[in-house]
């Protein structure tokens, strides 16, 4: 690395704050007041992310007379639901290829779920007036190398002959430098109706007081400790109270499940962005991208980036950080040296914007499971529903997952619950210092693939018949 470039790159970061940009904002509500004392009630929903929220949002609305209590150990959306790129998905499955290699005989009917969740996401935010940045503008997939271009290639024709290929147009270079203009972008992939773009803090907080004006109760900076059978029912303790509910639904995701069992089938891996000041009108015609489409390259070690509602560019990704233990600790959501590198793709990608600052840094655990996409439990005679899993695309399939959820503790079977996706787990991961060690060799080999021309090597061919890997 050129001492010259270093000064550029970490110029354009010396004014960073190391918070969300998305939770960095004066809108933010007030916290509802702990549990003191305690509580009964027909469902208590724990987690106060969008798991939780959609929990108990759509608990409500199926039935306005449930009594609902949410508990959230600090403040509602402040973790992945508030760091996250706001990228709304349709996808169930964390992408269609990888529904593709595990479910294809259920491919047709993730798909038509994953379009009527987002519809019903969008239908949402216009009923319970959520103010957050809500945009149906697809995502496009873009390839920064030739090989990555007859990869979407082949992909894009494979998706036609399956006739899964609706709303998604293949763009070779010139097409895709009409639509976002880098001297990377060699080919690209546009879904046009299977993401929506948010301001993610703000969908939280807008569900947050949906729930509240329909009768949820939520108690904030109140974590749930234990997890019991009482009765017909269980109880849950607090710190200062406990709450006996005739059902629980867990969407605590990353953070250590009530159901002990289950921690094994998830690893904490970190993610990290940046957000740019916002661009001057000259800045953005600079570089296209009127429709305002999401992006994602197409490197095992992947960038996404996005627009936001006032025109900065948040610029996520790449590293995947796994650390051994696999702890959660409020000190790896700050890494000096992935903004570096991130700072130094971004202007790789973008040398029109040379002089661009970036004004927040952040970083945060995202909940990752061996097949990469959400799985669904229950515990306790199916007093306990979890899901958890979601591997970083979890702005619109956790509305999914609460719905599983509630079918799941109301002994329903649905078209969702009869999904072999919901009926079967993922692999759990081993114990350390295996889960370190294997992580750590994935990476290394993602890393040599993007490096020759997408070569996989044997512990990569390996782990792919396993229906094992690594993906951030």
């Amino acid at each position: 690395m050129a001492p010259s470039a270093m000064t550029r790159w970490t110029t354009s970061l010396s004014e960073a704050q190391p918070v969300p940009y998305w939770l960095d904002d004066p809108g933010r509500p007030h916290p509802e007041p702990a549990l003191t004392g305690a509580e009964t009630c027909d469902l208590l929903v724990v987690g106060g992310g969008y798991s939780g929220l959609w929990t108990a949002l759509i608990a409500k609305e199926r039935d306005p007379l449930r009594d609902v209590v949410l508990l959230e150990g600090r403040e509602a959306g402040w973790a992945a639901s508030g760091r996250n790129g706001g990228f709304c998905a349709a996808s169930l499955t964390h992408g269609l290829a990888n529904g593709v290699a595990r479910w294809p005989d259920e491919i047709h009917k993730l798909q038509e779920l994953g379009a009527r969740n987002l519809d019903e996401i969008e239908k949402a935010v216009a009923r319970h007036s959520l103010d957050c940045d809500f945009e149906r503008t697809g995502e496009i997939d873009v390839a920064t190398e030739t090989y990555q271009a007859f990869e979407l290639r082949d992909w894009y024709e494979e998706t036609v002959r399956r006739g899964l290929a609706e709303d998604t147009e293949f763009l070779d270079a010139e097409a895709v430098r009409e639509q976002v203009d880098s001297p990377t972008f060699v080919a690209g992939l546009y879904d046009r109706r299977g993401v929506a773009l948010v301001h993610p803090a703000k969908l939280a907080w807008g569900l947050k007081r949906a729930c509240l004006r329909l009768g949820v109760r939520i108690y904030e900076h109140t974590p749930a400790l234990t997890l019991k059978p009482y009765g017909a029912g269980m109880a849950v303790r607090t710190p200062y109270g406990r709450v006996r509910a005739r059902r629980v639904a867990l969407g605590t995701n990353i953070f250590p499940n009530l159901v002990k069992r289950v921690r094994s089938y998830t690893v904490p891996v970190y993610d990290y962005a940046l957000m740019t000041e916002p661009l001057s009108p000259d800045r953005l015609a600079s570089i296209g991208w009127s429709r305002r489409q999401g992006l994602g390259d197409s490197a095992n070690q992947f960038h996404y980036f996005r627009l936001s509602a006032d025109n900065r560019i948040l610029w996520g990704g790449y590293d995947a950080i796994y650390s051994y233990g696999g702890r959660v600790r409020a000190e790896y959501d700050d890494r000096p040296e992935t903004y570096a590198k991130l700072a130094e793709h971004f202007f790789g990608c973008f040398p029109q914007l040379e002089r661009v600052r970036f004004t927040h840094a952040w970083g945060g655990a995202i909940d990752t499971c061996s097949r990469f996409s959400a799985f669904f439990g229950t515990a306790y005679r199916e007093r306990v529903a979890y899901a958890a899993g979601y591997t970083g695309l979890g702005v619109g399939a956790t509305r999914f997952g609460a719905e599983v959820m509630l079918d799941l503790l109301a002994g329903e079977r649905t078209e969702r619950t009869e999904l072999e996706m919901v009926r079967k787990k993922p692999l759990p991961f081993p114990p350390e210092p295996f889960a370190w060690t294997g992580i750590a060799l994935t990476k290394w080999s993602l890393a040599r693939a993007d490096a020759h021309g997408g070569r996989r090597n044997l512990w990569l061919k390996t782990m792919d018949r396993l229906g094992l890997g690594f993906d951030s």
